[in-house]
């Protein structure tokens, strides 16, 4: 007892350095800042103090259209917050918010934005202890980065947005699981055909749990028509993983898994869990033979923002490399795995082994 009181004494400061300002409300655009575009489907309740959605869980999807405006200083990979009041000439900023009043309006603005009528739709599912802004100014820092022009789609999750909410967290991936099979049966039959699922720590036990039941309930040809997942970082029990990627069967391809040694959360999450290990922190992909995944080492860029946890979108060489390798999110499958088995290897990222 007296050892795992002074286990948490020692983690409480790791987590709670974890804890960033909240803005409040919106603000005006300034000419010379970026503004991003994304939208939102959530199963958070209305939000409190000046949030749009808070951390309680509701059992209604709601959908909404944001405008997020990047400051001309951005500095690839990093998101610039405020500690007091919010400039947008130096902050990242919300500018405003359209609610939108179910799914079918959500797919009437996508196809309105869109280009080409194939164009991809990024969806990302955020991870544990995050708030919806602070996975809004995540995916528009994404879109901004990656130079993406594609519609990106935001689901939130309840997560409890605090440090000290791991257990809550971990709940919530399981009171949301069902919705977001819904969502993904929705956009994959409505026509929106081309669904490139980014996922981030436990947000991709959530898309794993998600991808589990849509086949459990003989809806297949919804994950199959997926045009990619990747795994960011994902905070999963290994043996867990293998159970669930076999209870799917096919999985969609390319399935991608990034990985990092310098993940300073996942291991403080392999300690809570009791095990030693995160799918996102493995040693060799042989811990996933006879799988048809492909896993990408990022142990050797710098870890950038959140203690290592988001090298591939925070770290400003690693996006560099994800750009050359991919050439955008919006390429075809084959092309994606074709770079990712057999390009860039003289650079720093590598293929697990």
């Amino acid at each position: 007892m007296v050892s795992r009181f002074l286990f948490l004494c020692l983690l409480l400061p790791l987590l709670t350095a974890c804890t960033r300002p909240q803005a409040t409300g919106f603000v005006a655009p300034i000419p010379e800042a970026s503004r991003e575009t994304i939208f939102i489907a959530t199963l958070r309740s209305e939000g409190q103090r000046g949030q749009m959605f808070g951390e309680k869980r509701s059992t209604t999807m709601s959908y909404a259209e944001v405008d997020i405006s990047i400051p001309p200083n951005h500095r690839l990979g990093r998101i610039e917050r405020s500690r007091g009041q919010i400039d947008a000439r130096r902050h990242f900023a919300p500018l405003g918010a359209t609610p939108l009043s179910n799914s079918a309006a959500l797919r009437a603005r996508l196809t309105s934005l869109s280009k080409a009528p194939d164009e991809p739709l990024l969806l990302f599912v955020h991870g544990y202890n995050n708030t919806l802004e602070d996975a809004a100014f995540r995916l528009a820092q994404i879109q901004h980065d990656f130079e993406l022009t594609t519609p990106a789609l935001l689901f939130s999750w309840p997560s409890a947005g605090d440090p000290l909410g791991y257990a809550y967290d971990r709940d919530s991936v399981l009171f949301a699981r069902a919705d977001l099979a819904r969502l993904l049966q929705d956009l994959t039959r409505t026509g929106q055909r081309r669904v490139i699922v980014l996922a981030h720590s436990m947000g991709s036990y959530l898309v794993m749990e998600a991808l589990r039941q849509l086949a459990l309930q003989g809806h297949s040809q919804s994950i199959t028509s997926l045009e990619a997942v990747v795994l960011m970082s994902p905070d999963i029990d290994p043996d867990v993983f293998r159970k669930q990627a076999g209870e799917i069967g096919t999985l969609p391809q390319p399935f991608v898994i990034m990985t990092t040694q310098k993940d300073r959360v996942l291991n403080v999450a392999s300690l809570l869990t009791g095990r030693k290990e995160r799918l996102g922190r493995i040693q060799s992909a042989k811990e996933l033979d006879g799988l048809a995944v492909t896993v990408l080492d990022f142990s050797l860029f710098e870890t950038g923002e959140n203690m290592g946890h988001m090298v591939p979108v925070s770290s400003p060489a690693a996006i560099r490399f994800l750009r050359r390798l991919t050439g955008g999110l919006g390429l075809a499958a084959d092309e994606f795995s074709r770079y990712v088995l057999l390009g860039e290897r003289r650079h720093t990222g590598r293929l697990l082994q």
